[in-house]
């Protein structure tokens, strides 16, 4: 028994040290300036703005061929700190901010297709088939990838509700 623990510990030992150091010599560089684009990016990989999740993205914006504003769940907030990074000018007439949303699901309308859980990139939806299904407020990120595919549309995107967590204390008014 103690034979097998410890050949079990050394194989486990060489294996880790043999990886970190291919690791080491076998990294590959990537740009930092996408790496910097990337973090601003809401990292959801949802595919919104029609390039291979947000690495496809943010290497597109930072090779210039697709504008600061091109994320739609990051919305203008992602936009403007993207062009502030980049020193670009930005034009947000094109980009609608309505706030951050949430999906959630109307249980009298929900057939429990699972089409919606299949297409949510962070599996914000639980529920299994011919059952109700729910969404976790806590992962849903409000990309809205999931409401182009229930047939039944008890999808919605609602507003983020307002709790002791979320609210703001609004500026006051000049006198």
């Amino acid at each position: 028994m103690i034979a097998a623990i410890l050949s079990l510990t050394i194989l486990g030992a060489a294996l880790g040290l043999i990886l970190g150091i291919a690791g080491r010599f076998l990294a590959v560089e990537s740009n930092p300036f996408v790496d910097e684009v990337e973090a601003l990016l809401p990292g959801t990989n949802c595919g919104q703005c029609g390039f291979p999740g947000c690495s496809g993205a943010a290497a597109a914006i930072a090779a210039g061929s697709a504008p600061a504003s091109c994320c739609p769940p990051g919305g203008k907030t992602t936009a403007v700190a993207i062009a502030e990074k980049m020193g670009l000018a930005l034009d947000l007439a094109a980009v609608a901010d309505t706030g951050p949303k949430l999906a959630t699901i109307a249980e009298d309308l929900c057939i429990g297709c699972c089409r919606c859980i299949k297409n949510c990139p962070t599996d914000a939806i639980l529920g299994a088939p011919k059952q109700i299904h729910n969404v976790l407020k806590e992962a849903c990120t409000g990309c809205s990838a999931c409401i182009d595919h229930c047939p039944t549309e008890a999808l919605v995107m609602q507003p983020v509700p307002i709790t002791l967590q979320h609210w703001v204390m609004p500026k006051p008014l000049a006198a």
